[in-house]
């Protein structure tokens, strides 16, 4: 009967193939975003923001 279950269900998980291709695209994301925040302009723009926020009178 086991043979019968699994063949009902043939995509019921990821094959590690799968999670190898995953992993390697969510680490290409990973850099990819790095980059971003890490660039001049992105970190300018984070900065000034930072002081707007602490400028900011109560």
């Amino acid at each position: 009967m086991p043979v019968r279950r699994f063949a009902a269900c043939p995509d019921a998980g990821m094959t590690t193939a799968e999670y190898a291709v995953g992993t390697v695209a969510a680490c290409g994301f990973a850099a990819v975003l790095y980059k971003v925040v890490t660039s001049e302009a992105v970190s300018g723009a984070i900065a000034k923001l930072v002081e707007r926020a602490l400028d900011v009178g109560f």
